[in-house]
């Protein structure tokens, strides 16, 4: 017997694709799962709720949140955009909600409530689904394609989708069929200081603004930081990661971050500043701070890179001092000596050319019938939605394109 489809790699554009080529007239479809469970990724992310996509319903911004695949991925979500996203899974009975932040997820805060809505549609209508099935080889054959798999079974397929994420076996699989493979390197990281004065100030959060120095090479944004006792983590360094992943990596993880502490000028700082010095002369520095925004902890620590200690008063701030504390709070260097201790990444930089695929059907222009979808390609977003849309939208089209393919 031949399949109409076999998917390899049971995650969520694996199922996204199921599901469209099923409502598109596909009969028979076969996914093979390599680990015990299906659609883990989603399962774990977003502490157990999964962000299912983001509210950015313009394409044109949308797009900039992807550090590879920009240009591309504009072309995509015109044919499948978050707002499509959205009305697909409400229609499918997942009722969604969305957050002040813009980030998606499922109004009962369950990752389980996902994945019942991708695996009831394909069990239903008889997806055939199996689980600890890992894919030895592909050969092409007469019919399309025969799929070798642990134990020696052999399954064949008129067409075939590979989407096995970050997985190494997949890329392996696509690149004994020819394929290029961008070199896999890890995005969505926190960073390591050397000798860092901010382990005090562990669990503190709040917005700054991080300039990431890689040799030459400089990266800024803005955002949520998060102080821990190993470094700095936090939305803005996630994004600021995935934006100069591949600069980090060549360098080894060193680079220099400057934090401006108050995402505020040079100018607006130093009037807040003497504003303040002439209001409260006499004030213990520690004590009396004139940023409220900035924690008193932090502040503390600030005060003393720049040598007051718990007696000073602002009425002894010479110019100098005055000069190094501006600095320490719009410009404070730290040296990155290396990645956050946890080292299995949730995203990778990196997979399938998209030089090879063709993006209106995500085919392969070197076989006919092969597909890739999600993050086996080379796109991967940063956090809030993002990498799952992408899954969404190349699992979407590639299960539209394949149904074509079959009913010809």
């Amino acid at each position: 017997m031949i399949s109409d489809l076999v998917i390899i790699g049971g995650g969520a554009s694996g199922f996204m694709a199921a599901s469209v080529a099923i409502d598109n007239g596909i009969k028979s479809i076969v996914i093979f799962e390599s680990s015990k469970k299906i659609l883990e990724k989603v399962r774990i992310s977003g502490g157990g709720r999964c962000n299912v996509t983001n509210a950015s319903w313009d394409n044109s911004n949308l797009v900039g949140n992807y550090p590879r695949g920009e240009k591309q991925l504009l072309g995509l979500f015109s044919r499948f955009s978050t707002i499509q996203a959205f009305d697909w899974f409400q229609k499918k009975g997942l009722n969604l909600k969305i957050e002040k932040d813009g980030r998606i997820f499922p109004q009962s805060d369950s990752s389980s409530d996902v994945i019942k809505c991708l695996s009831y549609a394909a069990v239903k209508a008889g997806v055939e689904i199996n689980t600890s099935s890992h894919v030895k080889e592909i050969k092409i054959s007469n019919t399309g394609y025969d799929v070798l798999l642990q134990g020696n079974k052999l399954h064949r397929s008129r067409n075939l989708l590979l989407c096995t994420g970050g997985h190494p076996s997949g890329r392996k699989l696509a690149k004994q069929l020819g394929h290029t493979i961008v070199k896999p390197v890890p995005s969505l990281f926190s960073l390591s200081l050397i000798n860092s004065p901010l382990k005090s100030c562990s669990g503190i959060s709040l917005n700054a603004r991080i300039k990431l120095v890689v040799n030459k090479s400089k990266f800024v944004e803005t955002g949520k930081l998060l102080l821990t006792h190993w470094g700095i983590s936090g939305p803005v360094i996630l994004k600021l990661s995935a934006f100069s992943a591949r600069c980090l990596y060549s360098n080894n993880y060193k680079a220099e971050i400057f934090i401006n502490w108050l995402c505020k000028t040079d100018h607006e700082i130093r009037q807040e500043l003497n504003l303040f010095i002439t209001n409260y002369p006499n004030k213990s520095i520690w004590n009396y701070r004139p940023f409220v925004d900035l924690p008193k902890r932090l502040w503390i620590v600030l005060c003393s890179a720049s040598g007051f200690d718990a007696s000073y008063k602002w009425s002894n701030l010479s110019k100098s001092d005055k000069e190094k504390l501006i600095q320490l709070l719009i410009n404070n260097k730290y040296n990155i000596k290396g990645r956050g201790p946890f080292g299995d990444e949730f995203v990778t930089a990196g997979g399938v050319s998209l030089k090879e695929i063709n993006l209106k059907t995500m085919e392969s222009k070197i076989h006919k019938g092969l597909y890739f979808a999600g993050e086996i390609i080379n796109v991967d977003g940063i956090t809030g939605g993002f990498n799952f849309q992408h899954c969404w939208t190349t699992g979407w089209i590639a299960g539209t394109s394949c149904s074509f393919n079959v009913n010809v």
